[in-house]
């Protein structure tokens, strides 16, 4: 299980710094370099699909990690971030 948290972290997107809720839009505004309001309001929007928004944004949340590398999934299930 492990291995697949590393791959997540390999990946290199992380949750935003500039964040209000979960950091997800933060995270994206960073890598795509869209301003960070344009981000949380396209964000809100995908919220008006039927599931597909809320759900890919639990998704993203629990396994996107932390500006500190450690995901919400990882450590539901116990497991520490190896450094």
């Amino acid at each position: 299980m492990n291995s697949l948290f590393d791959s997540i972290r390999k990946l290199g997107f992380r949750r935003g710094p500039d964040r209000i809720l979960g950091g997800i839009a933060g995270g994206l505004a960073e890598v795509t370099g869209v301003n960070v309001w344009l981000m949380r309001l396209l964000v809100l929007i995908s919220f008006a699909l039927p599931v597909l928004g809320v759900g890919a944004y639990a998704v993203a949340w629990i396994l996107t990690p932390w500006q500190d590398g450690s995901i919400p999934l990882q450590r539901l299930f116990g497991g520490q971030l190896e450094r």
